[in-house]
């Protein structure tokens, strides 16, 4: 049952994670950098709601104080903020200038991009599947450059500030909803300066219709990143390794078939070359688990 409900709980944030592409694509006439500062705000509005609502604001307050007690670790939720609020950027930008499919690409790479910053930045151990993984995905990602004439920059800048972002987490004790409202709470204030004095609309000057959405945009970013948190607690790092695939998996179906990107033979054999290095990275890991009898 803990797994069953686990898998829930995965599957709908990687589902709603895979389908935001939709949503900002209804906000394309609100800037990318003033959308960014929007959902960064309401996402904080809402956290702040939903302390208060769940009666977590001891707990919030807690863990701040233990937080403030550590240079170390206080530096590292600040660079932590500055990369998931990098992430969310890029994320918006390609989404409206129509690149979905890069950013369907950055969140294919992210997983093995985290192997090979494990090896180098935490000196773990890379298997030899993990190594062919990672070449084999390197092999997409050149072909695709070849073939485009133009490196996938909004790719890697995604994938690689996902990644940092996670190696910078991994040495905090933060609970998911503790480490989601400090990290919105550090970059709201420089959002509210920009958008007060700096936006080129103002704060707030849209349509009724408009405003909502932008307020709903903190919904679509705290839920999901809630949904993840429960399911890391109640899946196996394999079973989670392998559902996080459906996020990119659904935004690259909606770039061909609902948002019409031009996708040719030469762009399906560079995927093809990403699908295999997933396909390796996750075999490899389950023939790991099995070794050590774990079990998924």
């Amino acid at each position: 049952m803990k797994k069953d409900s686990g898998l829930v709980y995965g599957f709908s944030a990687y589902i709603i994670w895979g389908i935001l592409p939709l949503y900002w694509k209804l906000l394309g006439n609100v800037g990318a950098v003033d959308l960014l500062f929007y959902r960064i705000i309401w996402s904080l509005l809402f956290m702040s709601l939903y302390l208060i609502v769940l009666r977590k604001v001891p707990i919030f307050v807690q863990e701040v104080k233990e937080l403030l007690k550590s240079r170390r670790n206080t530096i590292a939720i600040i660079i932590a903020a500055i990369f998931i609020s990098l992430n969310w950027g890029i994320f918006i930008y390609t989404v409206s200038i129509g690149q979905v499919q890069q950013a369907s690409l950055g969140y294919y790479i992210n997983p093995l991009l985290n192997v090979l910053a494990g090896a180098i930045y935490l000196k773990e151990p890379l298997s030899k599947q993990a190594k062919l993984a990672s070449f084999s995905a390197l092999t997409g990602v050149v072909l695709l450059t070849i073939q485009t004439g133009v490196f996938p920059f909004n790719s890697i800048f995604l994938a690689t500030s996902f990644c940092l972002y996670g190696l910078t987490k991994k040495q905090l004790q933060l609970s998911s909803a503790t480490s989601i409202t400090l990290e919105t709470l550090i970059i709201a204030p420089f959002g509210l300066i920009y958008l007060f004095f700096f936006s080129p609309t103002g704060f707030m000057n849209y349509s009724l219709n408009t405003n909502l959405l932008l307020m709903g945009a903190g919904i679509v970013t705290a839920i999901p990143l809630l949904l993840f948190a429960i399911a890391v607690k109640k899946l196996s790092y394999i079973t989670v390794g392998f559902i996080q695939y459906v996020n990119p998996t659904i935004m690259l179906a909606m770039a061909i078939f609902l948002f019409h990107e031009p996708y040719a033979l030469p762009q399906f054999i560079a995927f093809a070359f990403i699908w295999l290095g997933i396909l390796i990275f996750v075999a490899g890991n389950f023939i790991q688990s099995r070794k050590k009898g774990l079990r998924l």
